[in-house]
């Protein structure tokens, strides 16, 4: 069967890759010339590579991990110390430290807790434990039902006090949505939390050994176009053609440089686009249906990344760290964690500025010089007197409409994959699935979408039909 797919982002290319293990000819469509949507990533004209984000994979991304072993690519993440690291800004240059042992959980996690005394003290580790407590007990449905409470709503109802939100809970938001505790919806840390305390490895990262672009969707193309399936880069959908009854018709690809647009059919098709580019898409038809008008309550977070080529070693630590700066979410010295940007002698910090919406219209010229200035108080050894690391270029990667925003409240509107539109799909982190808006949670809205489209068309059925036609 021929399934049309809008988009090359890992939901679109996820997918295609189980639709294709399915019995099924998917074809996906990509409106850039590049592979990867949210996880996209470039050279430039030095052949250095800068990504659209900062991508991290951790031990709690099963359908991710398991993608990997299936195309045969599981060397490429580069797995660190089972460690979560924090600056100290009230101490510039120090970190602290989560060890993870390697016991059993939840007990891992809660020995790094207890070993840490640089950010939390004893009264404040106990409430922080209890306040966790319901999250552990009862599980996820009521990890879910917190959705209706933001992050620091919740907070205050467990007596979890300020310093625990300010020193770990705005560094995970920020990490996690690139929004802010008041704003987050409270289901969204607590899924990350949860996972963490039941996976032994949970809370353990990794890094890819290279660009996402080239070391994970390419290899998902390759395996994709192997076994009878097609990917189109420069092929922007243009509009979703339905009949009177709203079931879609085509696929109208706009041409460019002057060629003609194109009508593409299929028997069921699937866009694995972001939510704010889906909505304008929308056929007139749809649009009064309360599955669509829901769906357009969700709307992406701003989302700026900048990589940052000093002259010298900014940082030996080859890991994630959290910054706690109010201006900056993570980062990482990408020269450290990753095989392909390695340089022992000068570093590439890749940084997510976060939350980005105040930044998002400024230049770039603004952005750089507010992050050095944040550098400075992380490392005043490298920034102050008369040695001072020298900046020898930069790159600013703007998403004005990255990730869903998480806000209290968005988990209930999220759609699933099958929509009330007989042979129409979504795939998305932004559609219902049990994961964040993250890779993990693109790879699985793929695969159930696949799931889905295979329920209602198994293989053996459409290759029946098929003959019978051709008799």
């Amino acid at each position: 069967m021929r399934v049309a797919i809008a988009g090359a982002g890992l939901a679109g290319l996820a997918c295609a890759k189980y639709l294709v293990d399915a019995g099924h000819q998917p074809i996906v469509l990509e409106r850039r010339d590049v592979l990867g949507g949210l996880v996209a990533a470039w050279k430039d004209e030095d052949g250095d590579w800068y990504e659209t984000g900062l991508h991290v994979f951790f031990g709690a991304y099963p359908n991710m991990i398991q993608l990997f072993k299936e195309l045969g690519i599981e060397d490429r993440l580069q797995w660190k110390e089972h460690t979560l690291i924090f600056n100290q800004p009230e101490k510039p240059g120090t970190y602290s430290r989560f060890d993870v042992p390697d016991i059993p959980a939840p007990f891992n996690v809660i020995t790094s807790i207890i070993r840490n005394n640089d950010m939390l003290t004893w009264t404040q580790k106990f409430k922080f434990a209890v306040g966790l407590l319901p999250a552990i007990v009862r599980g996820q449905q009521y990890v879910e039902n917190m959705d209706q409470y933001d992050l620091l709503a919740w907070l205050e109802q467990q007596g979890i006090d300020e310093r625990v939100n300010s020193d770990i809970f705005i560094a995970a938001s920020k990490a996690l949505t690139f929004i802010n505790p008041e704003d987050v919806s409270a289901s969204i840390p607590l899924t990350a939390i949860n996972r963490f305390l039941r996976e032994r490895y949970g809370s353990k990262v990794a890094f890819l050994d290279g660009s996402p672009t080239e070391r994970l969707c390419q290899p998902m193309v390759d395996y994709i176009t192997a076994r009878g399936g097609e990917v189109r880069l420069n092929a922007p959908l243009k509009q979703i053609m339905t009949d009177d009854e709203g079931k879609v018709t085509g696929y109208l690809i706009r041409g460019l440089n002057g060629a003609k647009d194109e009508v593409l059919t299929a028997d069921a098709y699937v866009s694995a686009m972001p939510v704010d580019p889906l909505k304008p898409m929308l056929p007139k038809v749809w649009q009064e249906k309360d599955f669509f008008q829901e769906m357009c309550k969700l709307e992406g977070v701003e989302v700026i990344n900048l990589h940052l080529w000093f002259d010298r070693k900014i940082t030996e630590i080859d890991h994630l760290l959290f910054s706690r700066s109010p201006l900056l979410s993570v980062y990482a010295d990408m020269s450290n964690t990753c095989k392909e940007y390695a340089d022992p002698n000068k570093s590439m910090l890749e940084l997510v500025l976060a939350p980005a919406k105040d930044w998002i219209s400024k230049s770039d010229e603004e952005i750089i010089t507010a992050t050095m200035a944040e550098l400075k108080k992380l490392f005043p050894q490298h920034f102050d007197g008369d040695n001072r690391a020298k900046l020898l270029k930069s790159k600013v990667v703007k998403t004005p409409r990255s990730v869903y925003r998480a806000l209290a409240g968005t988990q209930s509107v999220k759609p699933t994959q099958k929509t009330p539109i007989e042979n129409f799909y979504l795939a998305g982190s932004f559609t219902k699935q049990e994961y964040l808006g993250s890779m993990e949670g693109a790879v699985l809205s793929g695969k159930l979408a696949a799931e889905a489209i295979a329920q209602n068309y198994p293989a053996s059925k459409v290759s029946r039909e098929t003959a019978a036609v051709a008799r």
